[in-house]
C-alpha cells in the first residue's frame, strides 16, 4: 500500500483549516492535493482529533492481526477435517 506524504496529524490540521473557513479548492491548491483526496480525508478523519486518529490506526492494525489469525485457524480446521475423513 502506498504511504501518504501526510501524517494523520497533518491531515487533521488541514481539515481543521477547512472548518475554520478556508475553501476546499484553496486548501487543495495550498497543500498540493487533489479534490478527491481532500474529500476522502474528510470522510475518514472529519471531526476527529489526533488522539482519535491514533486510536483508529491501532484498532485497524489489531483487526488485521485478528483476521489473519482467524484465517489460519480456519485453514487448520479444514486440514483436520480432511485428515479425519480419510480411511486408513
Amino acid at each position: 500500500m502506498k504511504r501518504s506524504r501526510f501524517s494523520e496529524e497533518q491531515i487533521i490540521g488541514i481539515l481543521k483549516e477547512h472548518q475554520s473557513g478556508l475553501g476546499a479548492k484553496e486548501l487543495c491548491r495550498k497543500h498540493g492535493i487533489s479534490d478527491a483526496t481532500f474529500y476522502k480525508w474528510r470522510s475518514k478523519y472529519g471531526g476527529m482529533e489526533v488522539s482519535d486518529a491514533r486510536r483508529l490506526k491501532t484498532l485497524e492494525s489489531e483487526n488485521a492481526k485478528l483476521k489473519k489469525m482467524l484465517a489460519e485457524q480456519m485453514m487448520d480446521v479444514v486440514t483436520l477435517k480432511e485428515m479425519l475423513g480419510k480411511n486408513f
